[in-house]
């Protein structure tokens, strides 16, 4: 082995080789996963395990956050797109992740220049009852709606787990029109922050809330570090971003449970 590499006890995971690459950059990932305090989208955080899922789908790594292939494969990235050749995950390079996310959503791109139109609502779909976490009406551009559809089947038909929780994947918010958000921020007084904005992505019919689990005793949508932390960790988010963007969905990274339908597939989740 090449000075500053080794080879760990456990096996690698399959699709990766987990058990070599740089031993003080894994350890710093190691003890930053759950300790680093940062404020990646303006809001206070601590640790990054919530976004250690997409972080590896990113640089193409298969490896746990906290392993010697994780931060090998990082090293890789970071060197392919100008960074240096660490393998620790800091704040630079998550602004370089973050700008490729954001990037990736129709609604930010549209937005730039100024809130898009709500479409026409005669022209969305409804999803049908047992496509609803708690039954009330969604709608959606019936291709959106077409893709999610196609997506939860392919969903239930990988994964066991999926398939025997029909709540899994089921939609709790879709389209709402610009007088809802509005009147909800006045009601709430909480508009423009990190959760809450007079322009939303759900104006265009194009995003989708899905219940992909909850901690307990939170809200399905809580934005609390422990809820996003518990949902990033589950079945139904791990197999969304390996998965979504073949159906032609994104995700908003601060809300695992968002995601935006781009109008085509993707290799990228």
């Amino acid at each position: 082995l090449t000075a500053g590499t080794a080879r760990a006890a456990s096996a690698p995971e399959a699709g990766g080789n987990c058990d070599r690459g740089p031993i003080g950059d894994a350890a710093s990932n190691a003890a930053s996963l759950t300790t680093l305090a940062w404020a990646p989208f303006g809001r206070p955080e601590i640790g990054w395990d919530i976004y250690a899922r997409l972080t590896a789908r990113e640089i193409d790594s298969a490896c746990g956050p906290t392993s010697l292939g994780f931060a090998a494969a990082l090293a890789r990235w970071r060197r392919s797109h100008g960074l240096g050749g660490s393998g620790v995950m800091d704040i630079v390079v998550f602004t370089a992740l973050k700008q490729f996310w954001q990037a990736r959503r129709p609604f930010v791109l549209a937005s730039r220049k100024s809130c898009p139109p709500p479409p026409a609502e005669s022209a969305l779909s409804a999803a049908r009852g047992d496509e609803l976490w708690d039954g009330k009406p969604a709608l959606l551009l019936p291709e959106v709606l077409r893709a999610y559809r196609a997506m939860r089947n392919a969903a239930r038909d990988d994964e066991p787990a999926i398939a025997a929780d029909h709540r899994l994947m089921s939609i709790f918010s879709a389209y709402r029109s610009p007088d809802y958000d509005a009147a909800r921020c006045a009601r709430e007084n909480n508009c423009q922050g990190v959760t809450r904005a007079v322009c939303s992505a759900h104006r265009t019919a194009l995003a989708i809330d899905l219940y992909l689990g909850a901690a307990p005793g939170s809200p399905i949508d809580s934005s609390n570090d422990v809820n996003r932390r518990f949902i990033s960790r589950g079945v139904a988010y791990r197999w969304m971003v390996r998965n979504a963007g073949r159906f032609g969905f994104v995700n908003y990274p601060f809300e695992p449970w968002h995601w935006e339908w781009t109008g085509e597939a993707t290799v990228s989740g």
